[in-house]
C-alpha cells in the first residue's frame, strides 16, 4: 500500500488571500465600520482554514488489492478500482475535485467517468497505478 499526498495548491491560497486582502484594504479606504472589518475578516479565516485543511489532508492511496482510495477532507473519500482505469493525462480541468492544486491529472474511469486529482509525485503515481494495470494507456511518460 502506497498512499501520496496531494500537490499544494498555492494558486488557490495565493488568490484568496489577494481577494480578501483587496476587499479589506478597500474597507479600510471607505472606513466601513470596524464591526463590518472584522466580520469579512473572520469570514477570511475560515474560508482560508478550510483551504489549507483540504490542501493538508487529500491524498491518494493505491492498495495492493487494486484499489485506488482518494481522500479529501471529510468531504470526499473514495474507492476506485484500478483495472477499470484507462488512462492517465494531464489535465488543465477546473471542475471542483479532490485535488487543491492546479497542477492535476485525469484518470479515465470506465468508458467516460473522470477523476481529477494532483498527486505531488504524478509520474511515479502513474508508473504505480501502470505496474497494477498495464493496461493504463499512461499519457503522462510518453
Amino acid at each position: 500500500m502506497k498512499t501520496y499526498k496531494s500537490k499544494f495548491g498555492y494558486e488557490i491560497i495565493v488568490f484568496l488571500t489577494l481577494l480578501f486582502g483587496s476587499i479589506i484594504g478597500f474597507m479600510l479606504y471607505k472606513n466601513e465600520p470596524l464591526k463590518a472589518i472584522v466580520s469579512v475578516g473572520g469570514i477570511f479565516s475560515l474560508v482560508y482554514g478550510l483551504c489549507l485543511y483540504l490542501n493538508f489532508s487529500t491524498e491518494y492511496t493505491i492498495s495492493n488489492n487494486h484499489i485506488l482510495k482518494v481522500k479529501c477532507g471529510f468531504f470526499y473519500n473514495k474507492s476506485f478500482d484500478i483495472n477499470k482505469i484507462k488512462s492517465i493525462a494531464k489535465s488543465n480541468n477546473l471542475i471542483s475535485s479532490p485535488a487543491p492544486s492546479l497542477d492535476r491529472i485525469k484518470l479515465t474511469y470506465r468508458n467516460f467517468d473522470l477523476i481529477v486529482i494532483s498527486p505531488k509525485d504524478k509520474i511515479r503515481f502513474a508508473r504505480e497505478l501502470t505496474k497494477l494495470n498495464p493496461e493504463i494507456e499512461n499519457k503522462l511518460t510518453e
